[in-house]
């Protein structure tokens, strides 16, 4: 899906920026019909240069001679047609007619200049060679020779005593080089020789040479055969005609034979033998160019000696991949490729309406492309690759359309750059700040920030991203970027520079080693240091190792980054020893080099040549140049014995070279191959010391070369197994020769990051990985790229994988269990802290302690939804421990600590739930128990000493106050509370009676009960009551029975009493005592002391009542807390509340304190706040 997005991107960017591209297809604009072509011509004689353009009218031409324009004279004319013409050619040494000519052609659309045209005047020099004079035997071999300078190359022939020889015979050859080979000297042959040079515009003979014969009648004796006119190494133009010779002799006569080095067939159909085994290839091509090996043989025999001569065809440039012309918008980015291929390589300029491009900090030029950065308006020309060399030039061009918007977005913000390895760097960025709805595309370019003229490099995407992976990139190098935003027919400016470093890496490969012997006991084994682009960071070691062949065992030596040789002494003669060496970065050691052999020379007696000097050069992509040199002694040297082999292959045979020959060049090589060359000397004495070096052949850069071609990314990823942290992928790629060292890279991170820390990166050598941990329950986008020959593939389609969720690692946090009613408890707790993991349900595990010992857990489970549970029908006096674990499809997660939670025997209910946290401070051991130290023992002891202390004090206040207590009678005033949900209903104390929470107020006097009458009186005086209040009007005798009424009457389900008690002759009591008898609202609450009875009366609200009243489970069943709403209520309350403080200030009432009375309510009403303000207000 992510591949077919980006081409999507791609292919929408191209259709829509390149809309105006039908002036382009068809490009008729402007074009050349015919161009001027070199022309040969004599002096005083008329030549032509033809030139036609095609294009839009109106269409000039003017002519250029040696890059100057030139102007229409006499002696110069430009006819209709195009074309040049010359009446008569001048070539004085004040003025030639000679040079290079081009055409340039115009038009509206710009100027396009024509290839190069060469005017030569037919001349010829002296002669450079003449022939000398030689004295030969019968039946020997005579040879002269003659050379000289002409334009065109002059015909030679041959002239004794002044009578022109014939081309051919049997004995006598006459080359196209000029030379003259007579076999089978006759005694007629002696006489003057001289060569006749001929050309189209004179003829020239060169200086007589005599030819002795000497008679010698005695039996020659046999010779071992001796080329005495080998081949040269020469260099021919297209389509000329190459002569090889070879002239031997010895007896008997040796037979000529030819081959290639390559050991490619020689071309029959173009080259022939002429005479007795010279080599004639007419017509000569770029297969021709090569190695060419005469060989002479004796007939019958093994006896032979060979010579070798290199043929190098030159080749005019050829273009093989033209540039396209283009349309981009202003502030966009054009690049146009051009590739040109030709021996010798040439050069390759670009020019813009026929003039030299001019090269700046936004125009610039790599390798071969040109690369224009935010352009302008005046980009928009017609631009052509020149590709020229000493055999010619050819041109292509191309048109730049620039598209002009106003309407462009901002650039991008914000942008920056993060490392993410050796290879690669995350590059984020913010949207344009205006027109960013416009933006389809991003465009990133990207180039090193180090050196001068470096490449910049260019990556479209689409709009649906603002960070993109640059990989490819070399590690321990500074890159810049920038990112453009690109409109349909516009783009933005360039965003800012950023500059980014890519991390080190293991050096790519290991030095190039080479190895001699300067005795019989050592190797001096020597290297050159690694580039940079090799290296890879900065080299801190090398490590050598160095074994025998028939002895595995391996000694290594470290070396510092600043050696570049080491001797290995002590060693044994006569023996061969495997070498290898590996280079260190700070990241770590390269993968060592193949094991490399050399032999210790033997011991001799004899002084015996040392070891050459060996330089080897790559020459192009399949051949090698080596060069030697030999040390100023007294040995004698006879020849040279030289061979190669790619590494992992056999040896080749030994190529034997002749003493005066010091260098070779190795043909038929593949590209990008390893190959160990060795070389050393032979005398009389025998085989000297020899020298191994290795080198790298390079890659081929021709366009036809398909081993250039990058490989193909491996295909079919899929996921072969998966689970919650790990996955397992396989893959195929394309089939490669045996001996090809192939890894891969895995590369995967999760979709939509733009933590560079994400990323990772794995490297393998098989086709299959296993990827450990990986985030479970996230979605992995994963791609492959292989590794063959220091080449790398493009990635694979990206491959999305959803992980599996895990289960999960961690308990759930925050556990909390309060009590909430004499059996019931409430249990909450948060959700586990661990990312990407799925709780689909919760396990409660709650026991008694006595359950515990035993085994025996109840459980309870809730949804993942849910973070509270009630657990119900506890049991009073027993401890219960409570844990929870969070479980999904996957699995179950581990359980929390654990939680106490104590029910006291007989406990009455406390206004403010109590709780039981899980603190981090709770050990749970491994035995299940809970172990007391000695620090919480002590706690315990002064704990219980100081309640001790405080219940003696209390029971001793409580005895003396008890006396005066029985001589009062005590007033009650029951409220009934019907029976319902809310009959339990507990709110918050408050000081002030007009407060909406004090449901009730307190009354501070009672009505007298003689009276009779239906009001309630306080200190502020009689209040009316709307409603009837019943009175009991009987005199209790015995307060302690009395006491006991009450406690029953206080009991009873559904009602709240309040009991007053006032001493003879007190004063009422002050208005901050009026409180009522109620606990918090919230069952939630933090307080957790136990036991704890609040009273806001100036009575007493006992402790038996509390513990009376939790023992009812009626009572305790209706008063569970709910959440409910009183909005409404305490708003009528408080205004009841306003309204009786107003009639108790309206009508004060002073009465008797002595007489009491029982005053109940018969109201059904659902509060009993409200019953209390209706009674105050009747």
């Amino acid at each position: 899906m992510g591949k077919f997005k980006m081409k999507f991107c791609q292919q929408w960017l191209l259709l829509v920026l390149f809309l105006p591209l039908s002036s382009v297809l068809c490009f008729s604009e402007l074009s050349f019909i015919t161009e001027p072509s070199d022309v040969i011509v004599l002096p005083k004689d008329p030549a032509v240069l033809d030139c036609q353009a095609h294009g839009q009218p109106p269409v000039t031409i003017k002519w250029l001679k040696n890059g100057v324009k030139l102007s229409e004279t006499e002696h110069i004319q430009f006819l209709p047609n195009g074309s040049l013409y010359i009446p008569k050619i001048k070539h004085t040494k004040e003025y030639s007619d000679e040079g290079f000519y081009q055409c340039l052609s115009q038009n509206k659309y710009g100027a396009i200049l024509s290839q190069r045209s060469r005017l030569t005047i037919a001349s010829i020099s002296e002669f450079v060679l003449h022939p000398v004079p030689m004295t030969v035997t019968e039946g020997s071999v005579a040879r002269f020779s003659c050379a000289v300078t002409s334009s065109p190359p002059a015909t030679i022939t041959w002239e004794l005593k002044q009578s022109t020889l014939p081309l051919q015979t049997d004995r006598i050859t006459i080359l196209p080089n000029g030379v003259l080979q007579i076999h089978n000297v006759q005694v007629g042959d002696a006489g003057q020789y001289r060569c006749v040079a001929t050309n189209i515009g004179s003829r020239l003979k060169s200086r007589e040479a005599t030819l002795t014969v000497i008679q010698d009648a005695s039996p020659r004796p046999r010779q071992r055969p001796r080329i005495i006119a080998g081949p040269q190494n020469v260099t021919a133009s297209l389509h000329q005609t190459v002569v090889l010779e070879c002239v031997a002799t010895g007896n008997p006569w040796p037979i000529i034979s030819w081959s290639r080095a390559d050991s490619k067939p020689i071309d029959v159909y173009n080259a022939k033998v002429l005479g007795n085994g010279n080599l004639v290839i007419t017509d000569v091509s770029a297969k021709h160019s090569g190695i060419y090996l005469c060989r002479a043989t004796t007939p019958g025999t093994r006896n032979h000696t060979t010579a070798a001569a290199n043929l190098t065809v030159l080749v005019p440039p050829n273009i093989v991949e033209r540039p396209e012309s283009q349309t981009r918008p202003r502030a966009g980015t054009a690049r146009f490729m051009c590739q040109a291929e030709g021996v010798p390589t040439p050069h390759i300029s670009w020019l813009k309406n026929g003039e030299e491009v001019h090269l700046n900090g936004r125009i610039k030029m790599y390798n071969s492309k040109l690369v224009i950065t935010q352009i302008i308006p005046e980009d928009d020309a017609i631009y052509q690759c020149m590709a020229e060399s000493e055999q010619g030039s050819v041109l292509s061009l191309a048109r730049l359309i620039v598209v002009m918007s106003e309407d462009r977005p901002s650039a991008p913000r914000n942008i920056h750059a993060e490392t993410i390895s050796s290879s690669a760097i995350l590059l984020a960025w913010e949207r344009p700040l205006y027109n960013a709805d416009k933006v389809i595309a991003y465009s990133i370019h990207y180039m090193k920030a180090e050196g001068l003229n470096n490449e910049e490099y260019q990556v479209v995407i689409g709009n649906d991203t603002t960070s993109y992976i640059i990989d490819d990139l070399e590690p321990a190098r500074n890159y810049s970027f920038y990112v453009v935003a690109y409109m349909p027919m516009g783009a933005s400016r360039m965003s800012d520079q950023v500059s980014q470093h890519t991390l080190e890496d293991v050096p790519l490969r290991t030095p190039e080693l080479t190895l001699s012997s300067h005795s019989s006991t050592d190797i001096q084994v020597s290297w050159q240091p690694l580039p940079a682009k090799v290296s890879r960071g900065q080299v801190t070691a090398y490590r050598l190792s160095y074994r025998t062949a028939a002895d595995n065992t391996v000694t290594s030596v470290e070396l510092l980054q600043n050696r570049t040789e080491y001797l290995l002494e002590g060693l044994h003669p006569d023996t061969i020893y495997l070498l290898r060496m590996a280079a260190a970065t700070r990241v770590g050691w390269c993968e060592p080099s193949a094991w490399t052999s050399h032999r210790t020379p033997k011991i001799s007696s004899s002084k015996v040549p040392s070891a050459p000097i060996l330089q080897l050069e790559p020459l192009n992509c399949t051949s090698i140049v080596a060069r030697w040199e030999t040390s100023k002694e007294t040995v004698a040297v006879q020849g040279f014995r030289l061979c190669y082999h790619e590494e992992g292959q056999p040896e080749q045979p030994n190529i034997q070279l002749q003493a005066q020959i010091y260098t070779y060049t190795i043909t038929g090589l593949d590209p990008r191959r390893k190959y160990h060359v060795k070389i050393l000397a032979v005398s009389k004495a025998g085989d000297g010391y020899q020298t191994d070096r290795t080198v790298s052949t390079p890659g081929c850069v021709s366009a036809r070369d398909q081993l250039a071609a990058a490989p193909p990314p491996p295909g079919q990823v899929v996921v072969l197994a998966s689970n919650s942290s790990a996955v397992t992928l396989r893959w195929s790629h394309s089939s490669f020769p045996s001996g090809k060292a192939v890894s891969y890279t895995v590369r995967f991170t999760p979709v939509g990051t733009h933590n560079a820390s994400a990323i990772r990166y794995i490297q393998t050598t098989k086709q299959s990985v296993t990827i450990q941990n990986l985030i479970s329950n996230t979605r992995y986008e994963f791609v492959v790229r292989l590794h063959v020959d220091q080449m790398s593939s493009p990635w694979s389609s990206v491959l999305y994988h959803q992980m599996l969720p895990a289960a999960p690692s961690k308990p759930p946090v925050g556990l909390r269990v309060t009590l909430i009613e004499d059996d019931t408890a409430l249990v909450s707790w948060r959700e586990p802290t661990e990312p990407n993991v799925m709780v689909t349900h919760y396990t409660i595990l709650y026991a008694s302690q006595k359950a515990w010992l035993s085994g025996h857990w109840q459980r309870l489970q809730r949804e993942g939804s849910h973070t509270m549970a009630l657990l119900e029908k506890l049991e009073s006096g027993n401890i219960y421990l409570v844990k929870i674990s969070a479980s999904n499809g996957v699995g179950d997660g581990p359980f929390s600590d654990t939680v106490e939670l104590v029910l006291k025997r007989g406990n009455t209910r406390s206004k403010n739930p109590r709780h039981s946290d899980s603190f981090p401070d709770t050990t749970v051991y491994s035995d299940g128990l809970y172990h007391i130290d000695q620090r919480s023992m002590t706690g315990i002891i002064v704990g219980v000493s100081i309640a001790l202390a405080c219940i003696i004090m209390c029971a001793l206040i409580l005895i003396s106050k008890g006396r005066p207590r029985k001589s009062s009678s005590p007033k009650v005033i029951a409220v009934g509370v019907p029976e319902g949900p809310h009959a339990g209903l507990s709110l918050p104390n408050e000081h002030h009676t007009e407060n909406v929470e004090a449901l009730i107020p307190m009354i501070d006097h009672f009505i007298d009960a003689k009276g009779g009458s239906h009001m309630v009186i306080n200190s502020a005086g009689p209040v009316n009551s709307k409603r009837k209040w019943l009175l009991f009007k009987r005199e209790i005798t015995n307060p302690a029975e009395c006491d006991v009424e009450t406690r029953a009457s206080l009991y009873e389900a559904g009602k709240t009493v309040l009991r007053y008690e006032e001493q003879p002759g007190s004063a009422p009591l002050p208005p901050s005592s009026r409180e009522i008898v109620y606990g918090p609202l919230h069952s939630e609450s933090s307080h957790t002391s136990e036991g704890s009875q609040e009273t806001g009366d100036s009575g007493h609200y006992s402790n038996e009542e509390s513990n009376e009243e939790m023992s009812n489970p009626s009572s305790s069943q209706s008063s569970r807390p709910e959440s409910f709403g009183l909005d409404t209520t305490v708003a009528e309350l408080k205004q009841s509340f306003q309204v009786e403080n107003e009639e108790v200030l309206r009508h004060p009432l002073h009465h008797s304190a002595r007489e009491s009375s029982w005053l109940c309510s018969t109201s059904e009403s659902p509060y009993p706040a409200l019953h209390a303000s209706q009674a105050a207000s009747s």
